[in-house]
């Protein structure tokens, strides 16, 4: 075919499409700001510690592994993927823990001894929540969300009925159950979809399939080797991958882009695919042939931001699994903090993980290596005073809770905030998560993948279709290849 596309950023979503475009015989480049390559799902390794940068949970294997499978290989090609049982640890408000067993026997006990008969109703929830994640992943995921049209088969149609679009996730589950550590458990997932669960369609119950039935995983060696695998699925197909070559904008002419600019020079092609930020790249780099306005940014609802900590300590915790969710604090008045009223959270509730538990590789010996994330409302004013004080309050958290007293034995700190999302991956109002996923932010009223003004500039990544996370990046690449090599075809 020989046609040239090049493609902005290398995230999962770039990898992604970058591979199936390469298969289809298209010549590829990917052209990467940063030093190097993953997206938030960068790595990086300092005094005997291994830091994953953003994704720590790795759920939806299937996901992984179909994409895997479409280029001759399987997950343990690339690295040993271990399900962690517990799945995670809960702390609790009343000062309890729960450690969530990835055995479904062991968790209907657990559901039965809160709250008799709900073993039952797990079940049929499940059943639900197993067929709106077959229909969504299987067919509404995959539609490039052009035109509402795409999703008037029977089965479709069929499904939407059953999907609960209309339904909030907040009442729906209380159908089910009543018991409070129930509920809570089963509104964790959607905490960072971008709305309070009373305000998020009970569609992603999907999102409790993924975390009971499918389990959650890790892969040993940390976050970053599905980086490198996807990276190596790419130049197997003949993918060129530039770092430090940030785009800063395009020669075009009248509705055709010519050429990416960077400070190495220019870059041409035939197709370009933005797996940067939209907005930016919309708003920064497009002269004139954005897509939409300022004031349509402005309008979009985003997930949230976060205040990340990597902290290395050189002694071994107790009483923590490899994932801990601190719900110690209220939900409730957190999440108005982040959704309705914005500002730096009172009492957050916050996540850690410690990999090291599971993987000695990513510390030293005798040493711990620790992950916190705080999730706070985007575009918040972020300074280093900020930070500290929440990284103290968290210190003092964790040793009152668990008794981990790590003050005097951290050896490596730094910090990722709102600015950092901003300056590192030029994120729209130093989102972490993409936008919210409201019904009104929903397949075809997401931003489009394919640019109204320029008949060869696509977009892929977490603020188009499907949305935000590791797996629906994996899924946005495939599905701008496959429209991309269907407009070749017309």
């Amino acid at each position: 075919m020989n046609k040239k596309v090049t493609i902005l950023g290398a995230g999962i979503s770039s990898l992604s499409a970058s591979a199936f475009l390469a298969k289809a015989g298209f010549d590829v480049t990917i052209l990467e700001k940063n030093t190097t390559i993953g997206g938030r799902a960068r790595q990086f390794s300092t005094e005997g510690f291994v830091f994953d940068m953003g994704p720590s949970w790795y759920w939806m294997p299937d996901v992984f592994e179909r994409f895997y499978q479409q280029f001759g290989h399987t997950a343990s090609d690339f690295y040993e993927l271990k399900r962690l049982d517990p799945s995670y640890r809960v702390y609790w408000q009343d000062h309890s823990h729960t450690d969530v067993p990835a055995n479904m026997s062991d968790l209907e006990a657990w559901f039965e001894s809160l709250e008799p008969g709900s073993s039952e109703k797990l079940q049929q929830f499940l059943k639900e929540a197993k067929y709106k994640y077959e229909v969504g992943m299987n067919d509404l995921v995959h539609k490039p969300s052009l035109s509402v049209l795409e999703f008037a088969d029977t089965r479709i149609l069929k499904g939407l009925f059953s999907m609960h679009l209309l339904s909030s996730f907040s009442k729906y589950i209380r159908k089910y159950f009543k018991h409070p550590k129930i509920i809570s458990l089963l509104e964790f997932p959607v905490l960072f979809l971008g709305a309070m669960p009373d305000e998020t369609p009970a569609l992603y119950s999907l999102m409790n399939y993924a975390d009971i039935s499918l389990g959650t995983w890790y892969p040993m060696g940390g976050m970053h080797k599905f980086v490198e695998a996807f990276e190596k699925i790419a130049i197997e197909q003949g993918v060129k991958i530039k770092t430090n070559h940030e785009v800063t904008g395009f020669r075009k002419e009248g509705k055709k882009t010519l050429a990416a600019i960077t400070s190495q020079g220019e870059f041409q092609a035939d197709i370009f695919v933005s797996g940067a930020d939209y907005q930016h790249t919309d708003s920064k780099l497009l002269n004139g042939s954005a897509n939409y306005s300022e004031k349509y940014w402005d309008k979009r609802i985003m997930a949230p931001s976060c205040l990340l900590f990597y902290v290395g300590i050189n002694k071994r915790v107790t009483n923590l699994q490899h994932h801990n969710l601190f719900f110690d604090e209220s939900l409730t008045i957190h999440g108005k903090e982040i959704y309705k009223d914005p500002k730096w959270p009172t009492a957050p509730l916050f996540y850690l993980s410690a990999p090291s538990l599971t993987d000695t590789s990513v510390a030293p010996e005798g040493s711990e290596n620790l992950f916190f994330l705080i999730p706070i409302a985007p575009n918040l004013k972020d300074d280093e005073e900020t930070r500290e004080k929440y990284f103290e309050m968290l210190l003092e958290r964790l040793k009152k809770i668990t008794g981990n007293d790590i003050k005097d034995n951290i050896v490596y700190k730094r910090s990722f905030c709102i600015t950092d999302f901003k300056n590192d991956y030029h994120a729209f109002k130093g989102n972490a998560y993409g936008l919210a996923n409201t019904l009104k932010q929903t397949a075809i009223l997401k931003p489009q993948l394919k640019n109204k003004n320029l008949n060869n500039f696509f977009y892929t990544g977490q603020l188009t279709v499907p949305g935000p996370g590791v797996p629906p990046s994996i899924i946005s690449g495939e599905v701008v290849a496959k429209e991309i090599i269907k407009s070749i075809n017309l």
